[in-house]
Formats: C-alpha cells, sequence, structure tokens
C-alpha cells in the first residue's frame, strides 16, 4: 500500500491518533479491498500529499465499530474522517472522498480550535 498510509489494527493504535489529534489534525481512511468505489477513493487519498492512518476494514472489523462508537460517526467504508482535539471535525464517504476535499478540510482544520467549543462534525455529503 502506498507509503503515505501507516495501517491502524488496533485499539492502542487508535488510542494514540486521539492523543495526537490534540497536537494535529489526523486524517483517517477506512478502506475495504473488496470495493470498487473504496478501490477509487484509495486512488484519491494517494493525491493526498500528507499520511493517513489506514484501517482495512476487513482486517479490522472489532476496531472499524471502535471508530463509530467512539466518534459517534456511522461506519460506511470507504470513509474518511479527520480528528481534531480528540473529536471528528469532517468526514466524507464513497465518492465524496476526494484529494481536493481531504486536503482542502486537512488545511482548514490544521490550527488548534478553541478547546471550550464543542467541535463541529461537518460532512462532505452535507455540502
Amino acid at each position: 500500500m502506498g507509503e503515505q498510509f501507516v495501517t491502524v489494527s488496533n485499539a492502542g493504535e487508535l488510542e494514540q491518533l486521539f492523543a495526537r489529534s490534540h497536537r494535529e489534525p489526523v486524517l483517517l481512511f477506512k478502506h475495504s479491498t473488496t470495493c470498487p468505489i473504496s478501490a477509487a477513493a484509495y486512488q484519491q487519498m494517494l493525491g493526498v500529499e500528507r499520511e493517513a492512518s489506514l484501517v482495512v476494514v476487513q482486517k479490522a472489523r472489532d476496531l472499524s465499530r471502535e471508530i463509530e462508537t467512539r466518534t459517534g460517526v456511522r461506519h460506511e467504508s470507504p470513509q474518511a474522517l479527520i480528528l481534531r482535539d480528540g473529536a471528528v471535525v469532517w468526514s466524507a464517504s464513497h465518492w465524496n472522498i476526494t484529494a481536493d476535499a481531504v486536503t482542502r478540510a486537512l488545511g482548514e482544520h490544521a490550527e488548534s480550535g478553541a478547546k471550550s467549543q464543542e467541535p463541529k462534525v461537518r460532512s462532505q455529503e452535507s455540502e
């Protein structure tokens, strides 16, 4: 898989991502190796010039469910999530995952938000 992808396969690694999100935006990509739409999204993610944490849903179903439980964002695959300050601040799924959309969202969340405010999840589908 692409060099910018770092595979996440357990709850400890997920916890590290949530902790890192307090310092910088964390890009999480949930990918299905058997879905052609996910293959297209994977190609788009290769165009994002930033590390992405990769969850292969067939190999980490429990982890995928844990992400849904922790974030409150319903599982889909493919799915891109941006974590900031311990919460999802942006998400997209299926054909809405494009290199441009992900790059733009990462830029918008590069600056640390006000910690006293509840992060607002903005979904690509709602735009």
